[in-house]
């Protein structure tokens, strides 16, 4: 028996969230949803143009990958809390442990490099995006943990951090915002 991939009920734009509700497709948590979603699914884009040299993130990218099903859950799921404060913590020793082996950053840098580090920085915004999908949904419709949201600000931040360390080990330097 082959299961069908369409199902025809988002025709009319709405969705069925885990409860069986029906709610629009612009609904706030399944907007929040989306940008998860678009921010995990740019994470295989970014695995999959690894370079030689970055290949050794693979295995923490995967599990950031994995990371993001757990929040989209507690998202979803009332009182479920897949994220959390080791979650984050783990985050911030990982950025404690690769900063000081970057370049010192005076001032703003462009965003970019070889491959692996631009496209970490764009995934850096595909998270901040859903950083602000987030806050609009706690704010104005439903309560998230607080672990979830100090989560996915902490990622951006490994984010940036990890493009950094992908174009050092790439051999590219950092570009200044600022032409002298």
């Amino acid at each position: 028996m082959t299961i069908k991939i369409y199902t025809k009920v988002g025709d009319q734009g709405l969705t069925k969230q885990v409860t069986g509700k029906m709610v629009p497709k612009d609904d706030l948590q399944i907007t929040a949803l989306g940008e998860i979603d678009s921010l995990q699914s740019y994470l295989g884009v970014v695995l999959a143009t690894l370079s030689e040299k970055t290949a050794s993130l693979q295995d923490e990218l995967i599990e950031v990958q994995r990371d993001l099903y757990l929040l989209q859950a507690d998202i979803v799921v009332k009182r479920r809390h897949g994220i959390n404060d080791d979650k984050v913590a783990a985050l911030e020793k990982r950025i404690d442990e690769l900063t000081p082996k970057l370049p010192k950053i005076p001032e703003f840098i462009l965003p970019g490099g070889k491959v692996t580090g631009a496209n970490l920085q764009y995934a850096r915004t595909l998270a901040r995006q859903a950083e602000r999908a987030m806050v609009t949904l706690n704010r104005e419709q439903q309560l998230l943990a607080a672990s979830n949201l100090k989560y996915m600000n902490r990622l951006s931040d490994y984010l940036f951090v990890l493009a950094r360390y992908a174009n050092v080990l790439d051999g590219y330097q950092d570009v200044k915002s600022k032409q002298k």
